[in-house]
């Protein structure tokens, strides 16, 4: 169908799915409270494109992700954690200058009044990005290239380098994009929604939240976000605890599929959005069908809303292909809460 990445001779036995963009250390509180009130954090690692590269690899296909760090101990870090996960990290290039972004958050939810983030990446390595030092033979080297909002918002090189990317070329990879509307990240906030608008009607695959959608566009509901965006081939618009809905086609030859949200016993809702978009890009790559596509997404996603941080291991293929087999009923049934990916599944049914 429309959006399955055609297979090559040249990109078999390289990786699937090379995503681009920055990756920080992020620094996670002890307790919760304010920042100004936490006496002490946790080492972690955050980024919207390596967690999918991480996912991904942990999910048993091969991935890379590209990016740079600065020529530093958090670089290391970031560089070995990521590569932990069985991603290759052999295209992320080291910056003898420009230090590697951080990162520091409370312990609520990213949705409330109260939750705080306290960016330290202006200026960073990542943020030096553009046409004329990321190694493109790197980038297309794979059958899908998965890029994010968030790297254009980083600097003038950074939008310049996605917007040469999703231009059209031959033997240009699957584009995917995760629209990631970040307001806080953007220099000039009023240019963010038609720069994003843009980058997506130039990409094949694109990922957005309908309350993402209404904030940068102003348009409101599923129908209405594809008619603002008729150009991908598969367009993903995510509902939050109403499921996800797909447009697979081209205008009025759209084919339609909707899919619940399950319920899941949330222990932190971070990571989730990467997660789905891992989740969907591997069902992609199997070839499985719409449906099932949307359903890996839900479970990817619920492996990380269970567990405190951004990253866990996503449950077996086999596993998580018996509950994307489930009929309706079944599926509507499923509630899932914390150890359920592993040999302790808490999986239930009401």
């Amino acid at each position: 169908m429309s959006g399955t990445p055609a297979r090559t001779a040249d990109t078999a036995t390289t990786a699937e799915v090379v995503c681009l963009g920055e990756s920080m250390v992020t620094f996670l509180p002890s307790q919760p409270g304010r920042l100004a009130d936490v006496p002490s954090f946790g080492r972690g690692i955050g980024g919207a494109e390596s967690n999918v590269a991480c996912a991904l690899a942990a999910a048993g296909h091969r991935a890379a992700w590209v990016s740079r760090v600065g020529a530093d101990g958090f670089g290391d870090h970031l560089v070995e954690a990521v590569a932990g996960y069985g991603v290759d990290t052999c295209a992320v290039q080291r910056d003898p200058v420009r230090p590697t972004g951080i990162y520091f958050r409370t312990a609520t939810d990213r949705a409330t009044d109260v939750h705080e983030v306290a960016y330290y990446r202006a200026g960073s390595a990542a943020s030096a990005m553009s046409p004329d030092n990321v190694p493109y033979e790197a980038l297309f080297a794979g059958r899908v290239l998965h890029l994010s909002g968030i790297t254009a918002a980083l600097s003038a090189g950074c939008l310049a380098l996605l917007h040469d990317l999703t231009a059209p070329r031959p033997g240009r990879p699957l584009i995917s994009f995760d629209v990631n509307h970040r307001p806080g990240l953007w220099r000039d906030a009023d240019a963010a929604p038609e720069v994003l608008l843009d980058l997506a009607r130039r990409s094949d695959l694109v990922f957005v939240g309908e309350d993402e959608a209404e904030e940068a566009w102003g348009v409101k509901g599923a129908e209405a976000i594809r008619a603002a965006l008729p150009e991908p081939g598969v367009l993903v618009v995510k509902r939050g605890s109403d499921g996800a809905t797909v447009f697979s086609g081209a205008g009025e030859a759209d084919d339609v599929t909707a899919v619940p949200a399950l319920r899941v016993d949330v222990v932190a809702p971070v990571g989730a959005g990467d997660a789905f978009a891992a989740g969907f890009l591997s069902a992609t790559l199997r070839e499985l069908p719409v449906r099932d596509r949307v359903r890996h997404g839900h479970l990817m996603a619920a492996a990380v809303l269970t567990v405190p941080g951004d990253l866990t291991a996503p449950p077996a293929r086999a596993h998580a292909d018996a509950l994307a087999a489930l009929d309706d009923e079944a599926w509507g049934t499923l509630r899932l809460g914390p150890g359920w990916t592993g040999h302790d599944q808490e999986v239930r049914t009401t």
